[in-house]
């Protein structure tokens, strides 16, 4: 049968949300309420600079799973093995690319990350595809299922990335040009850190405006309100979301690549170790909301590198803290999503 388009105002039909300034508020006013306890205007600047480099990198991570469950209701605890997969292909890549990442030539390097970039993307997507067929397709629905399954495929999809590339840690350095720092007055911001903000920034524009601003995105929208509707006017939802699942896999093995980048060494269990801040930063945004993950993650991101600096001690459990003081103001998140 051939698709019947969806005419404008059909689409328009979906509901609408005013935005709610309050949670924005949250990013700047830890900012300002860390600065005096840390006194050094340059090292706030740096530490400032740092949170919010690794917070773009968590968001970049997070957001592929954001994605799956908030458009497709499935609880993917198989994430981490997407992101592990991304580094590895990445160490491969820059490993075959000696010559782009040694030289001292900015664009020349960011060409070899990118290039890794989209070979990760690649594969974590392709694995993606797999997973979603063998392993997820038949636990639509049931959440225990879905979790016991997907952590299961983690541990395989583990053992594949041991056999492929070995069980040990291996390094995997920044290119040339991208290492070191740039100053402002006294504070120092490594330029890899301000790669990763802008990559960060990126992926969220770009999810947000395929959500809201395609047609693409409006079919996601309309299917997560009604399915049945948006079948009926032949539109085959279910390969919709398959695209949904293997978008959510690509980004996955894109924050592999900066996560790799950013630790300068991969190792096959970094997806699940990274896995509990993921979990942390999606409740703490709203459960499959983007907006709310983004807020999360820099929250996360901010929050670690100033109770770094501050309290070491703390610094290990300071984002459990955070998600249960927001639980207590918010408890569904600071933009859950209500369409369930």
């Amino acid at each position: 049968m051939s698709a019947i388009p969806i005419k404008p105002m059909q689409l328009s039909l979906l509901p609408v949300t005013k935005i709610d300034w309050m949670p924005l508020l949250l990013v700047p006013a830890l900012a300002l309420l860390a600065m005096p306890f840390i006194g050094s205007a340059s090292t706030w600047i740096t530490l400032t600079a740092a949170g919010l480099a690794m917070g773009m990198i968590i968001f970049i991570i997070a957001s592929g799973l954001t994605l799956i469950f908030g458009l497709m209701d499935v609880l993917n605890f198989g994430h981490g093995v997407f992101i592990a997969l991304g580094a590895f292909v990445a160490v491969s890549v820059l490993g075959a690319l000696p010559d782009w990442t040694t030289v001292d030539h900015l664009g020349w390097n960011l060409a070899a990350i990118g290039v890794a970039m989209l070979a990760a993307m690649v594969a974590a997507g392709a694995l993606g595809w797999v997973f979603e067929r063998v392993l997820v397709r038949k636990v639509y629905g049931l959440h225990l299922m879905q979790i016991l399954i997907t952590m299961g495929g983690m541990v395989v999809g583990e053992e594949l990335i041991k056999m492929l590339w070995g069980p040990q840690q291996i390094a995997l350095p920044l290119p040339t040009a991208l290492r070191g720092a740039v100053f402002l007055g006294d504070a120092a911001i490594e330029k890899y850190r301000l790669l990763a903000v802008l990559v960060g920034f990126a992926v969220f524009a770009g999810l947000v405006l395929v959500l809201n601003r395609t047609k693409l995105g409006l079919l996601i929208r309309a299917g997560v309100q009604d399915r049945e509707m948006v079948e009926s006017l032949g539109y085959r939802i279910k390969r919709l979301f398959v695209g949904v699942f293997v978008a959510g896999s690509a980004l996955a093995g894109l924050g592999g690549v900066m996560w790799g980048l950013y630790q300068q060494n991969v190792i096959p269990q970094m997806g699940a170790h990274v896995n509990v801040l993921i979990f942390i930063v999606i409740i703490i945004g709203g459960l499959g909301s983007t907006g709310g993950c983004f807020l999360g993650a820099l929250l996360v991101g901010l929050l670690a590198n100033y109770a770094g600096f501050l309290a070491p001690k703390i610094a290990l459990f300071s984002n459990i803290l955070l998600m249960v003081a927001i639980l207590l103001w918010r408890p569904q998140g600071v933009y859950p999503v209500t369409n369930r």
